[in-house]
């Protein structure tokens, strides 16, 4: 089972503080949108998060709401079998097509048959043509 759409992401950058995420979370929450996937990590003292919901437009005025800057950006969504090796079977085949990965987040429970990969590359339209639908 392989699974590919196109997607979009919303992501904000804004100084790190102790609870940026959940106050981020609590504005999506509060909307009554799903985080389907989130990654967020500091660079210096900037917080980046990236985020896929149930509502990513909704998503993005709720934080333009609060004083936020979000950006709205492509990425693909990629559902994969949850079996050892997906994610090297998944980055060999972009490799091998010469598609350069500009950032990749994914997460999968051990009971689960679907992983869901979210990343974004160099050439979004290309990775839509190598994985089935």
């Amino acid at each position: 089972m392989t699974r590919v759409k196109p997607g979009k992401e919303v992501v904000i950058r804004m100084p790190n503080e102790i609870g940026l995420l959940s106050q981020i979370a609590k504005l999506i929450a509060e909307k009554g949108i799903n985080v389907l996937a989130i990654s967020g990590w500091t660079e210096g003292s900037t917080a980046v998060i990236h985020a896929v919901t149930s509502d990513n437009l909704r998503t993005a005025d709720a934080l333009r709401g609060a004083g936020l800057a979000p950006i709205e950006q492509d990425v693909v969504l990629l559902e994969v079998e949850n079996k050892p090796g997906m994610l090297r079977k998944v980055t060999e085949r972009l490799a091998g097509e010469g598609i350069n990965l500009n950032h990749l987040y994914a997460a999968a429970l051990a009971d689960r048959e679907a992983i869901l990969v979210v990343f974004s590359s160099t050439n979004n339209a290309r990775v839509l043509q190598y994985f089935p639908t």
